[in-house]
């Protein structure tokens, strides 16, 4: 634009909201505006010239992105996923072994204790888990959690659609380190009270089914965790 001409888009306003800025690398609010450019004359509009793609504006840095910035979750959406998952991880182990090992219940409540739930003791836990499955301490019987068959998964349904619902979301936003991480979770909860059952190795291939983790490579970090202390 010169001095006397040029043309700009202007802009309004349709959304406000929270976002995670590319620019400032943190949460921020933003601005969601459609505009359409004009033909100014000293500044001044005089000219519609057509519209502009919608944009998303950061009001503390005024950087412009695509609106499609707003599918990455806020810092704080993010971590409230995180927490969820270790807690439903936590969850569909011991449920797949069963609750009647001591050291399973306390690896499963350190886990959703460390996830963030830190006033959940083994009997919230444990009620959770009967909530969702409807069959309390009789999970270990279910020996097929998440086969996309749906064969076999009785009570544990809901557990399978929690676990789908859950992790799916978050998997593409975290980074390949991060989901190993979420099913070494899962291993360790298995491994507390001895050698992986096989409905504990169904319930561990459909988190790393969950997090996007090559089956290869889901079966080297479970034999590389039975060699770690728990």
């Amino acid at each position: 634009m010169t001095g006397l001409w040029g043309v700009r888009p202007k802009w309004r306003t349709d959304v406000l909201g929270e976002f995670f800025c590319p620019g400032c690398g943190g949460d921020r609010n933003y601005r969601r505006q459609h505009g359409r450019r004009w033909l100014r004359l000293f500044g001044a509009p005089v000219l519609p010239v057509g519209p502009v793609l919608g944009s998303v504006q950061c009001t503390t840095c005024h950087g412009r992105y695509g609106v499609e910035s707003l599918e990455q979750p806020t810092c704080v959406r993010l971590g409230g996923m995180l927490r969820d998952a270790r807690y439903t991880v936590a969850l569909t182990l011991l449920a797949a072994g069963g609750t009647a090992h001591r050291a399973a219940r306390e690896a499963a409540c350190a886990a959703v204790r460390e996830a963030g739930f830190e006033d959940c003791g083994e009997a919230q836990v444990l009620a959770a888990l009967a909530a969702l499955s409807g069959l309390g301490g009789e999970l270990h019987e279910a020996h097929d959690l998440g086969d996309p068959a749906g064969r076999g998964l009785g009570g544990a349904d809901a557990l399978a659609v929690e676990l789908h619902a859950v992790l799916e979301p978050l998997a593409p936003h975290l980074a390949h380190q991060g989901r190993e991480l979420l099913l070494l979770q899962g291993a360790a909860i298995a491994l507390a009270d001895g050698r992986y059952l096989p409905q504990e190795r169904e319930a561990l291939a459909a988190v790393g089914r969950c997090l996007d983790l090559p089956q290869a490579r889901v079966g080297v970090l479970l034999e590389a965790a039975t060699r770690t202390p728990h």
